[in-house]
């Protein structure tokens, strides 16, 4: 009898254990799987037709508003397999949209669902619809790329895959399945996080249902599946502010035909607008017939190096108040034309001058003597302190540019030319905009940040990326060059870029494009308001005619829109 006890003990036992199991499996499969089981039934009963234009995750601004532009347009939805009367309906299209009647044939011949590309407007819309044809209707479709899109250079592009060897790369880096002929991302954060933004399935379907041989069931009309998951895709929430990178575009569209503009939270580091131009149409149907190499459109030139001109003299300021080298009081002679190994641009010179007189009309023979009495170490020393070697930036893991080596400054003949900023010297727009914020911010400098935190899709917020602020020069030599620098807004050469009621602060720079030639690169970088910093902004107009007369002004503009 005891062992009979024993045995239905160890018999519930086991019944109890597979019980546990099966209801762990089972939920298991509805919770991690779900969607998964969810979605191969609805395949399996249905005929569909995804009414977006790709399956991915969104880039959006920090206010959580899509950057690229997406937008929902009518378009025609056709399901071949259940039309009553092909010809009518081929007709039909071909007469409302005024598209070639072959050509629509040529689409619908595949005998599958089909969204056509044709732009629908409301008048079209509801030719369509008052047909009441089978298999025939009008849906809302959600496109990607706007006819406005904003941060382009940032945001990136869509590119088919070409080929078997791109396709296994793909399928090695990313666990999610390709086929031939999908588009993933070719630059900019498409390509960094295409990882993260490709989705697995559609989020909105046309559909038709089917019986159990696949085939529509009669007298059921098309309908439009929305609110579907999409676990596998996640959206990627940049630092940018879309009305602020709106702003800067317009200005830029205006007065910028090559150059870029970069405007940074002063507090945080973050990059609010970043745009570059020329600029190119991210549709990929445009972009996917480019060859990206050499065409100048698709260079980010906010990340590109050029030569800061004197801008880089806030480096040699910074290094020869902070070695005790000057005092803004400390007196200079300028003789112009006649200087060596440096002339002025100011022919007749400025004659006898205070350091502080020197910086704010940008005399080269001042900070020639400067750099020579510095040396190349203390140069190189302050100028990776503030930045100019330092290429990264959070969230955003653009392959560095190797020309950038602040070393070359210590090279024969070099320290003179570096000590204007011209010779080795380079630096992008995004770094000169950190050097200019790090004076703005006390001494502090803040690693810029372009992304915020990767979203699932539905879920709650990802991690924040960020770091911590670095002093990397004195209080009381930020607040000497902030000094400076509104010396150079108010009486110096950057006079235009003086903003009434709050005043501004920065420095000009003039890079020479060719020997003697009147063309240069044309920076200005500064901040502002002066009592209380919000915004860092530094523009860059390639082929101007200074930094004073060209970058200036167009600095004072997006300062006076900036809320």
């Amino acid at each position: 009898m005891e062992t009979i006890n024993k045995r239905l003990i160890w018999a519930k036992f086991v019944l109890v254990f597979f019980f546990i199991l099966t209801a762990a499996r089972t939920g298991y499969i509805q919770m991690a799987q779900g969607d998964h089981y969810a979605r191969k039934a609805l395949e399996r009963q249905t005929l569909s037709v995804a009414l977006e234009e790709y399956s991915r995750g969104l880039v959006l601004d920090r206010n959580l508003l899509p950057l690229s532009g997406t937008y929902g347009a009518n378009r025609i939805v056709v399901f071949p397999e259940i039309q009553e009367n092909a010809n009518s309906a081929y007709l039909a299209v071909s007469r409302i949209t005024g598209a070639d009647l072959r050509v629509v044939r040529d689409i619908l011949s595949v005998k599958k669902p089909v969204v056509l590309p044709y732009r629908i407007n409301d008048g079209q819309s509801r030719l369509i619809n008052d047909r009441v044809e089978r298999g025939l209707l009008v849906a809302p479709y959600t496109l990607r790329y706007g006819p406005s899109p904003l941060a382009v250079h940032v945001v990136g592009h869509l590119g088919r895959i070409k080929d078997l060897h791109e396709l296994e790369e793909l399928a090695s880096i990313n666990k999610k399945s390709y086929r031939l002929s999908d588009w993933t991302g070719r630059q900019g954060l498409e390509f960094f996080y295409e990882k993260e933004l490709k989705g697995l399935y559609p989020t909105r379907l046309a559909v038709v249902y089917t019986d159990a041989l696949g085939k529509p069931l009669p007298g059921l009309p098309v309908t439009v599946e929305t609110g579907l998951r999409d676990p596998g895709r996640s959206d990627v929430v940049t630092t940018i502010d879309r009305d602020i990178q709106a702003l800067v575009e317009r200005v830029m569209d205006r007065r910028i035909k090559k150059g870029a503009v970069v405007v940074m939270d002063r507090a945080t580091g973050d990059v609010m607008a970043m745009a570059s131009r020329p600029v190119y149409n991210p549709n990929p149907a445009l972009t996917d017939r480019l060859p990206l190499a050499g065409d100048e459109r698709f260079v980010n030139q906010a990340l590109s190096l050029f030569q800061p001109g004197s801008i880089f003299k806030v480096v040699v300021a910074a290094a020869a108040l902070s070695e005790g080298l000057v005092e803004p009081g400390t007196l200079f002679t300028c003789n112009g034309f006649k200087e060596k190994p440096v002339r002025c641009w100011n022919e007749e010179g400025h004659g006898l001058e205070t350091f502080a007189e020197a910086f704010a009309q940008s005399c080269n023979p001042a900070f020639v003597k400067l750099g020579q009495d510095l040396g190349p170490q203390a140069i190189i020393r302050y100028a990776r302190a503030l930045g100019l070697e330092n290429q990264s930036i959070l969230g955003y893991p653009a392959i560095p540019d190797h020309r950038q080596n602040l070393d070359l400054v210590g090279g024969k003949y070099n320290l003179v030319n570096s000590s204007v900023g011209q010779g080795p010297v380079l630096a992008t727009p995004l770094q000169i905009t950190a050097m200019i914020n790090t004076v703005a911010n006390g001494g502090l400098y803040l690693q810029p940040r372009l992304v915020r935190e990767i979203r699932p899709v539905g879920g709650s917020p990802g991690q924040i990326m960020s770091t911590d602020p670095v002093r990397v020069i004195s209080p009381e030599v930020a607040r000497q060059l902030g000094d400076l620098m509104t010396m150079v807004t108010k009486q110096g050469v950057g006079r235009k870029a003086w903003v009434p009621g709050g005043g501004s602060a920065g420095k000009t720079g003039s890079a020479q494009l060719t020997e003697g030639g009147g063309l240069v690169n044309a920076w200005f970088s500064g901040y502002g308001p002066i009592d209380s910093p919000r915004y860092t902004v530094t523009v860059l107009v390639r082929e101007g005619s200074s930094g004073g007369e060209t970058a200036a002004p167009i600095f004072r503009e997006i300062m006076e829109g900036l809320p």
